[in-house]
């Protein structure tokens, strides 16, 4: 039977579960290591922001840091 937990791994490596558990059994296991989320959040704001980026308000703002317009 397959059983997933959530860790947290730090700069040294240790691994720590996030939920309080019991001592897991002698075995083998794998580990999959996720993005880290500030990466996610970068990527999901950045459709949002890109609606305001691209207005025309913006260009007007932004015009005088740019020297061939």
């Amino acid at each position: 039977m397959l059983h997933t937990i959530e860790v947290e791994i730090d700069s040294q490596g240790h691994i720590q579960p996030l939920e309080p558990m019991p001592r897991l059994p002698a075995g083998r296991g794998l580990l999959t290591l996720l993005t880290p989320p500030a990466d996610e959040a970068t990527l999901l704001a950045e459709a949002a922001l890109a609606e305001d980026w691209s207005k025309a308000e913006e260009d007007e703002a932004w015009a005088h840091l740019q020297p061939g317009k």
